[in-house]
Order: structure tokens, then C-alpha cells, then sequence
């Protein structure tokens, strides 16, 4: 009979195999992901970063809706298969975008191995930032999908946040010059998509 592992903050870095880490049970108040093959433990957002991610999932499910031949699935509950890695890495990004979602396959089959998304997104936090601004930056090039990473920073100023746009050229990151709060970012990526840095609009 399998063992159900319990596993809390204490557990951060353990050694696990994906099966463990999908079948485990999980203290409550943090979040869970499988990096390097090893438990990476962090606070479940503030209600500031909540918000921001609320905020930010609004103007992205919109354009789903308005623009479904571009994207035509967003979530907040994403988990992104890191490819080639010699140990399993499966990072959960705040946002994840999607373009060719499989709506016609059944439910129960739907798996997040079988899908990756074009654009990620991640509301950095005051008790890990270096999670969003330099780990994430380096595992989100290696899944070729995703074509831009974007970081909403609210650590100076929740109501006025910096949003920083990584784009991909071939193999490597382009950073983009950060949108201030009050400014507007455009894409190519997402046409007719336009993004005012203002979380009360």
C-alpha cells in the first residue's frame, strides 16, 4: 500500500519524485512546486499580490474572449513542464496563457503535461522576489512556448506597480525597458491587446 506523504514549510528543497509530489498531501497557507527535483516551498500571496494577479487575470480572460484565435485559455493555476531537465522541474506560474488550448478534448483526459503555455506571468512578493526575478527568468526560456514572461513588481507601491516584459529572441531573453505605473504596454504578440499599468482600471 502507497504511503501518502505529509508535507509542510519544513519540507522546503526534499528530494522528491514527480509521483510524490502528485499524489502528497500539503500543510495549508503555502505554495507547492517541484524544481530541480526538489520541494520549493513559498507563502500563498498577500491580498495586495492577489489582487494584482485578479487584476491582470480580468484584462487577459477578456482578450481570451474577444480574441480567441490568439489565446483561447487563461488560469491561475497553471503548472509549466520544464523540458530537458535532468531532474523534474514544474514551476506555477501566477498566470499562464494559452494559445491552441485543447477545449475538445474530455475533461478527465486534460493534463498539464500535454499543453504549454505562450505567455507566463508572475506577481513578485516581498518574502521571495528572487523566485519571480531570477529563477523563473531562467526556467521560462527553456520551455519553448512561452514567448514572453511578464513580471508585475509591487513591492514600492502596490497601487502603482512596475510591470517588466521579458521577450524571447531565439535562445535568449530580450528585457524590455520596465512600464512604469500609469504607462501602457503593447505586444505584437497579443494584437489589439493594450495593458494600462493601473490595477483600479
Amino acid at each position: 500500500m502507497t504511503t501518502i506523504l505529509k508535507l509542510g514549510p519544513s519540507d522546503h528543497g526534499r528530494l522528491l519524485s514527480p509521483e510524490e509530489f502528485q499524489t502528497a498531501s500539503w500543510q495549508s497557507g503555502y505554495r507547492y512546486e517541484l524544481i530541480h527535483g526538489r520541494l520549493y516551498v513559498s507563502p500563498v500571496p498577500d491580498l495586495p499580490q492577489n489582487w494584482l494577479e485578479l487584476w491582470l487575470f480580468g484584462k487577459l480572460n477578456l482578450y481570451v474572449l474577444q480574441r480567441p484565435e490568439i489565446l483561447n485559455f487563461v488560469t491561475n493555476k497553471a503548472r509549466v513542464f520544464v523540458p530537458d531537465e535532468p531532474e523534474a522541474t514544474q514551476p506555477e506560474p501566477d498566470l499562464a496563457a494559452y494559445q491552441n488550448f485543447p477545449h475538445d478534448v474530455p475533461i478527465a483526459q486534460m493534463d498539464w503535461r500535454s499543453v504549454s503555455p505562450l505567455l507566463v506571468v508572475e506577481v513578485v512578493g516581498e518574502n521571495d522576489p528572487e523566485k519571480d526575478l531570477e529563477r523563473n527568468v531562467e526556467l521560462y526560456l527553456q520551455v519553448p512556448s512561452i514567448r514572453e514572461y511578464w513580471i508585475l513588481d509591487p513591492r514600492s507601491d502596490a497601487d502603482n506597480p512596475t510591470l517588466i516584459v521579458y521577450r524571447r529572441r531565439g535562445q535568449r531573453w530580450q528585457r524590455l525597458i520596465e512600464v512604469s505605473s500609469g504607462e501602457t504596454y503593447t505586444t505584437r504578440l497579443l494584437p489589439g491587446f493594450s495593458l494600462r499599468v493601473d490595477p483600479r482600471t
